[in-house]
């Protein structure tokens, strides 16, 4: 990579001033924020565009998916299995391909544009008196920026939806902690199901609206399901969480028709295209040993297991269940931050791209631990992204195993990230204007 430095140095600058607005307790407006978010993005997009280094996956996955769309043919059957996705975001890499915008910069446009709308969103998810300051943090963000303007994976497309989800979810007068759990009472879900509450009916709208956009996410890659938990527990009762549930199966659906209706498919391979999307569990490939427990297996090195990929998934599914239990009194958002920080520690594979997931929900209500895994995780990511991509052949192959290793050091920090004393929500969280409630009444939990 031939920007390193000065990536690097963007980077170093953007944590310093996250850091330090925390300290001072900035809190600048709308504009200045997005112009930080904005400058950063782009200078680091321009500098990695100009680069002679290209992510392998950007060049060899992504850009047939767009060329595929542009030639009209199938962007996931054409993409000789590098695109497993809907074809979302490769009708956006077609689109600017047509306008004739140079690939290095349109396959990151998509990505750094979706991050920019971000910095807003992640404010309105804080809400509250610390709204512009976790938007702020976020335009300063190293590990967004990272993916989004270097690699130009489209984790920030799928999150840029899945985090509107919530804000809409929750509504414009916050979110109560309801006084009875009904997810915990069988008869009272069909209770409220077929008496629904004026607050049922009062939610259907936004319910639907929230689904909607979390199906936008699972259109730009799969992962989002695991946000969909937090999203439901926005809504208060089961008649709102099925009508969310519906919303979020429409988008996927429509995406995937689009394919034969508008000629890249014929009806005949659409089966082929599901398998090669992989929508089962069993269909997701099974490389192991960039990350964690595999990474330790493995040497570091690559290796295909299906059978340490079906138990990492098995340890997945109770992982996300148990975060469900232990924190169903807590806020949402805390929530899905246990979740997806309990995803990172029992997986057994990973892209650096993938540590991007917790990070609106970590930085729009931070715990105790937040800036050592957010700078924890940026740094074991730019090693990558930086360092070791001024090597090739079998240089690179030595150093990237001691590198997959090295992961397993995070977890105790990811583990101590986790919202551990916020297992019961207050009895209200303030609507997202109120302007007097301080950071640290809103961080206070119950005993």
């Amino acid at each position: 990579m031939d920007y390193a430095i000065p990536t690097g140095l963007v980077l170093v600058i953007g944590v310093l001033l996250a850091l330090l607005a925390q300290r001072k307790g900035w809190k600048p407006s709308l504009a200045v924020t997005l112009a930080v978010g904005i400058g950063f993005r782009v200078l680091i997009m321009v500098l990695s565009a100009k680069d002679s280094w290209q992510p392998i996956d950007f060049v060899n996955s992504f850009r047939p998916a767009g060329e595929a769309i542009l030639n009209h043919r199938d962007p996931v059957l054409e993409s000789n299995g590098g695109w497993h996705f809907l074809p979302t975001i490769p009708y956006m890499y077609g689109l600017l391909l047509w306008l004739g915008i140079p690939w290095e910069v349109a396959g990151r446009l998509v990505t750094v544009v979706s991050d920019i709308v971000l910095i807003p969103l992640v404010g309105k998810l804080a809400g509250g008196a610390t709204a512009r300051l976790r938007a702020f943090q976020y335009a300063c963000n190293p590990l967004a920026i990272l993916v989004a303007s270097v690699h130009g994976q489209v984790e920030p497309v799928s999150l840029v939806f899945a985090v509107a989800a919530f804000v809409v979810a929750r509504g414009p007068n916050g979110w109560t902690l309801p006084e009875t759990l009904p997810w915990r009472r069988p008869a009272e879900f069909l209770r409220r199901f077929t008496h629904p509450t004026d607050a049922d009916r009062a939610a259907t709208g936004r319910a639907l609206w929230a689904g909607v956009l979390m199906g936008m996410a699972l259109c730009a890659k799969s992962w989002p399901v695991i946000l969909v938990p937090g999203m439901l527990m926005f809504l208060p009762g089961l008649r709102s969480r099925v009508v969310s549930l519906i919303g979020v199966g429409l988008p996927p659906v429509l995406f995937l028709l689009t394919l034969p209706i508008g000629g890249w498919t014929a009806w005949n391979q659409l089966p082929e295209v599901l398998k090669t999307i992989g929508l089962r569990p069993s269909d997701v490939r099974p490389i192991t040993g960039d990350w964690g427990w595999t990474a330790v297996l493995n040497g570091g090195d690559w290796v295909l297991s299906p059978t340490s990929l079906k138990i990492g998934q098995y340890l997945i599914y109770a992982s996300l269940v148990a975060c469900v239990i232990w924190w169903r009194k807590a806020d949402p958002i805390d929530v899905t931050t246990a979740i997806v920080l309990a995803f990172m520690i029992f997986t057994p594979r990973l892209g650096a791209q993938y540590l991007m997931w917790f990070m609106p929900f970590l930085v729009a209500r931070p715990t105790r631990w937040a800036w050592p895994v957010i700078i924890g995780s940026t740094v074991w990511a730019a090693i990558g992204y930086l360092v070791l991509t001024q090597f090739t052949g079998a240089k690179w192959g030595e150093l990237h195993s001691p590198w997959a290793i090295s992961s397993i050091v995070l977890f105790p920090v990811l583990i101590a990230g986790m919202p551990w004393s916020r297992r019961r929500a207050l009895p209200t969280t303030a609507p997202q204007h109120a302007p007097t409630v301080t950071p640290t009444v809103q961080e206070r939990t119950s005993p």
